[in-house]
Parts: structure tokens; C-alpha cells; sequence
């Protein structure tokens, strides 16, 4: 009888994690101005340099003043993941006047170097 409880015990267990990992939100997630963007950085040309990297917003007409914020933390992720420094020169950044950013498919590409 104590052997079926604990199967039973242990069976409600991983039905909980699973129906808890199915919530749809990313535990990596972070809301900038109330709104949670879909980014992707990536190095410009991985084979010379992982310094020099694009950070691309989606959704960035949400909010013009979150998907810089955004940016700006994607960048600092990608620059201390390779190179454990927060410190990055961007040439297109999160401080660059509006007439210097391009929205492309209500997206906008930041391109920035991490600065060892």
C-alpha cells in the first residue's frame, strides 16, 4: 500500500512540472516599457571577430523607447557572455537619434561592438 502511494505521490509531481512548463512565458523574459520584445544578437561575421554584433528588436513600434532598452540589454548579455564585459561601443545603439534608426518589418537592428 506505501509503495502505490509514493507511485501516485511521484505521478502528481511530474504532472506539475509538465503542466508548469507549459505556461508559455520564458522564465528569461524581462518587460522593457511594459512590453515583452523578441530579440536576436548575433555576431556580424563570427569567422573575423565576435566582437562587432547586431541586436535586432521585433515588435519594436510597440514601444520605440522599450525596444531600445532592450537593446541595450540584449547587447550587454551578448558582450558579457563573450568577452565578460559590459562595456560596448555601438555605433547604431540605444543612445542614436531617431532619424538613425530603421524600422524594417517593425523591427529595428542596433549594431554595436563589445569593448574589452
Amino acid at each position: 500500500m506505501r509503495v502505490t502511494s509514493v507511485l501516485i505521490s511521484l505521478g502528481l509531481v511530474a504532472a506539475v512540472a509538465v503542466v508548469s512548463g507549459c505556461s508559455g512565458k520564458r522564465k528569461d523574459a524581462f518587460a522593457f516599457h511594459g512590453v515583452v520584445f523578441k530579440a536576436k544578437t548575433r555576431p556580424v561575421d563570427k569567422k573575423v571577430s565576435r566582437a562587432d554584433f547586431t541586436a535586432t528588436i521585433f515588435d519594436a513600434t510597440q514601444s520605440l523607447d522599450g525596444a531600445r532598452e532592450a537593446a541595450r540589454y540584449e547587447g550587454t548579455k551578448y558582450c558579457i557572455a563573450n568577452y565578460g564585459t559590459s562595456m560596448i561601443d555601438w555605433s547604431v545603439g540605444p543612445e542614436s537619434e531617431p532619424g538613425r534608426l530603421s524600422v524594417s518589418d517593425n523591427a529595428i537592428t542596433f549594431r554595436g561592438r563589445c569593448d574589452p
